[in-house]
Order: structure tokens, then sequence, then C-alpha cells
């Protein structure tokens, strides 16, 4: 939240350099507040986990949030009950006169498929393009990410030898950068993706800035210049034992599949993993929903200006 201080302390100035938020005390008084209308568009097949992940983070800060659960209309998952669909979950058709704050997109199980194979893909590419005017910022995630990245500049995904699978270590950029406050110089985040996103074609695109990457997982984060649009290639969301739950269903199935790296003490499957990124999620979700949504947003989302 920002610190709310005197129009004329000497403080804001230095404070400000520092990109901590202050508030004076006549915008305070002039400040109207409202919940934070957040959309969620769940991909993932086990819904009920992503959704509990993902709002556990967003309920994790001051801010008052109102989410409201999306799923796509041309594609049946096979892994919720369809009553919970029902009841808890909307489609496009019944949001798409409506505007948000932020709207959050998660990974999905479809690497394998190039984007337009994709069943939904047509609909998904509706949605970002209904989300420049009707959704202040977004926050994608994994092939979220990878699918907005596509979709808005053309930038590929490449499929990788072996899956990049594991917690890894992560260098932050760009120190100042909001999105990033209160991050440790290095940080952990989890990975379980097969394809990759390359810094060549992040190169050509000028309007995106990397925010974090990994010597092993590569591109982490990014961000467009505005600010207005966020993209995650690992997982902050993962509750400590996801991993360890794909691991052996992919083990039991007999696919090809090595331990997570990073991930069981002494790499020893038999000890439980350790938590390594809960203060990265929890600062990720935080910075987004504080610097970018509930700072940003103007109070009557009717005056929302495109998102390029």
């Amino acid at each position: 939240m920002p610190i709310k201080i005197a129009d004329n302390l000497p403080a804001r100035q230095f404070l400000e350099d520092e990109n901590i938020f202050v508030m004076t005390a006549e915008r305070a008084v002039r400040q109207d507040i409202r919940p934070l209308k957040i959309m969620l568009l769940n991909l993932m097949p086990a819904k009920i986990v992503t959704e509990t992940q993902i709002l556990r983070l967003l309920g994790n800060t001051p801010l008052q949030v109102e989410a409201e659960l999306l799923q796509t209309a041309t594609h049946k998952p096979k892994n919720t009950d369809a009553e919970h669909l029902t009841k808890f979950y909307k489609v496009f058709d019944d949001i798409k006169d409506s505007r948000f704050d932020g709207l959050i997109v998660t990974g999905a199980p479809v690497e394998h498929l190039d984007f337009a194979e994709v069943d939904y893909w047509d609909e998904l590419c509706e949605i970002f393009e209904w989300a420049k005017t009707h959704v202040y910022s977004t926050f994608n995630i994994c092939w979220g990410a990878q699918a907005n990245l596509f979709y808005h500049y053309g930038v590929p995904k490449y499929p990788l030898d072996e899956k990049m699978f594991g917690v890894f270590a992560h260098k932050v950029l760009d120190n100042l950068h909001p999105l990033l406050r209160g991050f440790d110089e290095e940080f952990y985040a989890p990975h379980s993706r097969h394809t990759e996103i390359r810094f060549d074609d992040i190169a050509k695109v000028k309007e995106l800035q990397i925010l974090a990457y990994s010597d092993i997982a590569g591109i982490s984060l990014l961000s467009d210049m505005n600010c207005r649009n966020f993209y995650a290639l690992g997982h902050f969301e993962y509750d400590a034992d996801t991993l360890k739950k794909e691991y052996f269903r992919d083990k039991e199935r007999g696919l090809p599949i090595h331990a997570p790296a990073n991930y069981f003490p002494d790499d020893d499957d038999t000890k439980p993993p350790i938590l390594k990124w809960r203060c990265a999620g929890s600062l990720i979700f935080a910075n987004w929903l504080n610097y970018f949504v509930y700072q940003q947003t103007p109070y009557d989302l009717a005056e929302l200006i495109h998102n390029s």
C-alpha cells in the first residue's frame, strides 16, 4: 500500500526516486476506493487446484479484490466437475460487455501443439483482442504468456530437447522496476514446460523488456514498455507439492521424466520437497496488483484507455 505523507515533506522526493509509492494528503482526500475487478482465465485442466493457487496470492494483500472465473466455451475440461464449472465459471459471451482492472491468463498443457492447432485458439485470440479495450493490465503465465506473446508480437515458441522441470535461480535485470520491488537480486521460481522463447526473438520487439532470466531456464519475466502487460514463463503460483505430483504422475505413466531440478533434498524423491519461491510468488502478485492495477486503473472502468 502507498505511504500517505504531507505534500511538501522533504522525504517525498527521496522515496519517489527509489520507486517507493507515496500518496500526498491532498490526493488521499480525493481518492475513491472500490474493489479491483480481476478476471482469471483458467486454461488448466484441474481448475480447482489452479484457481485456489491464484486466488491465494491475490488475497495476500490489503487490497480488496473481486475475482471472477472464466473458461473457454470451445473446450470442455475433463478433470473438473461440470457442476463446479456451471456454478462458478463464465464464458466469454457472459463477460464481453464488461470491463476489468486485471486479467490473469494461466498456462495450459497444450505445448506440443502449434498455437493454431489448439481447439480454443480462435476464442483465445478474441479474448486477447477484447482485453485491449476492456482490461487495464494482464498477467500471463507459462503457455498463456507464450500464447499472448505470439498473438501480439509474433514471438514463436520452440520445443526443448527435454522438459524444463524444476526450481531455478533467476537474476533480476531491472532492480528499480516496481514489479520486482522487494525482490532479492536472485530469486527462485518453478518451471514446468516443454517449450521456450528465445532472447533473439525478444530482442527484435522494441515494445518488450526482459525483467528477469535464469542461466538454465532462460527468460523468466517480461513486460511491455507501457507496463500494462506482463509475462511470466515460470509458475510463481505453484504449491510446494505441485512439481512432485507432476513428477510421480508422469513416472507412473511411464513417460520420460527426470526428477525436478533443485527441488527434492539431495535429489532424493522420497524426501519432502523444499519450497523456495513463496516470497517471490507473493511479492510479484502483490506488486502487480498494487503498482499496475490499483494505482493505475481509472475509478470508472468505462474510461479505460486502449491497451495496445
